[in-house]
């Protein structure tokens, strides 16, 4: 069968979260930056995100990854992270499952025992360093952008729960940080549909209640996440990030677990050198340390590592066609949830 159009993907998860990587077959995104390309995707022209997140060809668990040609003179490839909702600009699952998909296809070459990536992306320059064996990909350590804290033990008013405390920094995206006990839930795999929906609800809550804006990064002026969040026996940290329109994230989440490091750090319970366990409501784990202080726009911030693994697991070859009837895309609420109409 010949396809006259197409896209070619590469198959891939990290800790279970599906972020698929658009490696052929792409149009041009027009911008200067990665940021500029981002802000045109969701302000300009999202065809190309509805055509590879929505049914018929996705579904509701999953980012697809657009490489793109760097920006930069620094980086090796681009990418920005394309979901249901939007494009964004970082996500450490994501980053991982690019990183692992550019290395064992080739589009990066491998050197073994480790090989340095460095990534364009709308948020900064991301290094990474994949440890390689036998021609795979073993292990991914992200050097993620700068994060911070905005607010501490903010209080918000809710109908459902009543008074809560949320945290607000920033670790790539922004994040709504909240314990999960707040809202009489624990962080366990029955508990992914009503995860999700108060997630879904305090972020709408949030977006009216708090107004952020990234001091550097134009365009960055949202609350993207509410990530639950809940310690562990042994001191790893349990998180669920929860996604428009109403899922939970299946990785322990590496921005989110980068923005509840800079909690802690302002906090003073984290400082440089230490590392902490991301656990996700699956069991899936990551190590996020912190391995510097800086500054972003008069706030104190830390750098933080991520690692974690991917795998690729398959290919893909999607038709382009102009009599596809369903070529903008479609979601249902049956296994979207009912805050479907939330996407359009």
């Amino acid at each position: 069968m010949r396809f006259d159009r197409s896209l070619e993907l590469l198959l891939v998860h990290c800790q279970g979260e599906l972020g698929h990587v658009l490696v052929d077959g792409a149009p041009e995104v027009p911008g200067a930056t990665m940021l500029d390309k981002m802000n045109h995707i969701n302000n300009v022209d999202d065809s190309l995100r509805r055509f590879v997140t929505f049914e018929p060809r996705a579904n509701v668990a999953m980012s697809v990854n657009l490489l793109v040609a760097p920006t930069r003179d620094d980086a090796d490839a681009g990418f920005i992270v394309l979901q249901a909702d939007r494009a964004h600009p970082m996500s450490g699952s994501n980053c991982i499952c690019v990183v692992t998909a550019l290395l064992e296809s080739g589009h990066v070459p491998m050197t073994e025992p480790e090989t340095t990536v460095r990534l364009d992306t709308p948020a900064g320059l991301i290094v990474a360093r994949a440890r390689c064996e036998s021609g795979r990909c073993v292990g991914v350590s992200l050097d993620n952008v700068p994060s911070f804290a905005e607010l501490l033990d903010h209080d918000i008013n809710t109908p459902a729960w009543g008074r809560i405390k949320i945290d607000v920094a920033f670790g790539g995206v922004y994040y709504a940080l909240v314990d999960a006990n707040q809202i009489g839930l624990k962080i366990e795999p029955r508990n992914a549909r009503a995860l999700a929906e108060a997630g879904i609800e305090l972020k709408r809550l949030v977006g009216e209640l708090v107004k952020v804006a990234h001091p550097t990064l134009p365009g960055l002026a949202e609350i993207a996440y509410v990530m639950f969040r809940e310690m562990e026996p042994d001191g790893a940290i349990r998180t669920c990030t929860t996604l428009r329109p109403g899922r939970v994230d299946r990785s322990p989440c590496g921005t989110g677990s980068s923005a509840n490091l800079a909690a802690l750090y302002a906090r003073g319970v984290v400082s440089v050198g230490d590392i902490r366990t991301s656990r996700s409501i699956i069991g899936g784990e990551f190590k996020a340390e912190v391995i510097g202080e800086t500054e972003v726009g008069g706030r104190k911030a830390i750098l933080p590592r991520i690692t974690g693994r991917g795998y690729v697991y398959g290919r893909s070859q999607l038709r382009l066609s102009e009599d596809d009837p369903f070529v903008a895309g479609f979601a249902l609420s049956d296994t979207w949830g009912p805050q479907v109409d939330l996407l359009r």
